[in-house]
């Protein structure tokens, strides 16, 4: 069985709105290590919703997949170990 991943979305550039082409997702705020609490979100049966965290509007558009963001940059593919490199810094 194939495993389902969440898109996660990070706002470094502090765009006003970032579209998305999943209903479901998680939004980090910025990329580790300036992360916030990754805040899973669910439009539900709207287009749009804002992270109550950050106040970033995410906006649904059906043409792009659902690892894909406009600007692009704003999707974040880091995996779990660049997370807690990136929250305690290199190995020694």
């Amino acid at each position: 069985m194939a495993e389902k991943t969440t898109p996660h979305f990070a706002n470094d550039a502090g765009v006003p709105i970032i579209h998305i082409g999943a209903k479901e997702f998680m939004c980090i705020g910025a990329k580790p290590p300036f992360d916030h609490p990754h805040e899973f979100l669910d439009m539900g049966a709207e287009d749009e919703i804002i992270c109550p965290y950050c106040s970033t509007l995410f906006r649904y558009r059906p043409d792009l997949t659902t690892q894909q963001s406009d600007p692009p940059e704003c999707l974040w593919t880091g995996g779990a170990l660049d997370i807690a490199a990136a929250h305690t810094g290199p190995s020694r």
